[in-house]
């Protein structure tokens, strides 16, 4: 059993069942099958979505959009009020933004595929945004995510990420804030960072900027992590370097994940402070392939079962570096 420092949940690592990249399937492409219906995300189907909010362009031609969603989870300005239905039940108002963010024109692309200039263009097009949720009235907390594969949640196939602006701070967070506020070391990334480069175990690609693990906590087979060098706890206060660096990493963190599994489900969510907040933190990526599904056990305790150690994990995914 292992500790995740980041929430204080225990995982259980069962290597004796350890799974190879080729045990795992690729995800199922028919699930996203409908020649029916013509795709809302591809240029010059602009007119099936709502109005963009922002749209970059290049050669005259658009290579990112960000649309309100069509059938949003959260909307509109009200704030966070809750109701009492009775001696039990409680309801909230689900205000707040939701929006899709196209991050590339090209239906059959996939973050894997991104430029170095696309990539980083992309995380200065998630600043923009999350800085400008900041400043919305009522929205407390913005959690970014891609969810590629059917069996990851997607709906459609054509890539794209959702940014999502709550009106309350989720409890996936107040558990990280706490143990950053706990931890006597300092900051539990950058301690991450240190004591994982100190042994390389599970290390699947470092450079002067960002530094992808196969976490020693990992709930799930090929989880990893990605952490910024810089210290910064909000993602649209983060220097430009730091996040043009993390687009990239981004970039080939799928791109190795594809290399050795295949072209896998998965979901992948950026952690950034909340808010209104000024304590200790330090914005992270997080990606979760979709390998194995959760079972009674996982649901009825919260402790996950990965039948993949960490460390072979990212020994797997440093074999495939150089063909990612």
């Amino acid at each position: 059993m292992r500790l995740n420092p980041l929430n204080g949940r225990w995982v259980t690592i069962v290597s004796d069942r350890a799974a190879r990249p080729n045990d795992f399937a690729p995800r199922d492409h028919a699930l996203e099958t409908d020649p029916g219906r013509p795709c809302p995300f591809c240029p010059g189907n602009e007119e099936a979505t709502l109005p963009a909010l922002e749209t970059v362009d290049e050669g005259g031609h658009w290579q990112m959009r960000v649309v309100p969603n069509i059938y949003p989870a959260f909307y509109g300005d009200t704030g966070f009020v809750v109701h009492h239905v009775g001696p039990v039940h409680v309801t909230a108002d689900a205000t707040g933004i939701h929006e899709v963010f196209i991050y590339t024109p090209d239906h059959q692309s996939g973050l894997q595929y991104l430029s170095d200039h696309h990539a980083a263009a992309m995380m200065q097009a998630l600043k923009r945004r999350l800085a400008d949720h900041a400043g919305a009235t009522g929205v407390r907390y913005t959690q970014v995510i891609v969810n590629h594969g059917r069996e990851a949640g997607a709906s459609l196939a054509h890539p794209h990420a959702q940014i999502l602006g709550l009106p309350f701070v989720p409890t996936e967070m107040l558990d990280e804030e706490r143990a950053f506020a706990r931890f006597a070391g300092g900051c539990v990334i950058c301690t991450t960072i240190e004591a994982e480069e100190t042994t390389g175990e599970r290390v699947v690609f470092a450079n002067d900027d960002v530094v992808a693990v196969a976490p020693f906590w990992s709930g799930a087979p090929y989880e990893l992590l990605l952490m910024p060098r810089r210290h910064e706890g909000h993602l649209q206060h983060a220097d430009d370097r730091s996040l043009d660096a993390m687009g990239v990493a981004i970039r080939d963190a799928v791109g190795q994940l594809n290399s050795a599994l295949g072209d896998v489900s998965f979901n992948l969510g950026v952690h950034s402070a909340p808010h209104e907040h000024a304590g200790e933190y330090h914005w992270h990526v997080h990606l979760w392939p979709n390998l194995v599904t959760q079972a009674g056990f996982e649901r009825g305790t919260g402790v996950m079962i990965n039948v993949v150690d960490p460390e072979s994990a990212a020994e797997s995914l440093r074999s495939v570096r150089a063909t990612a």
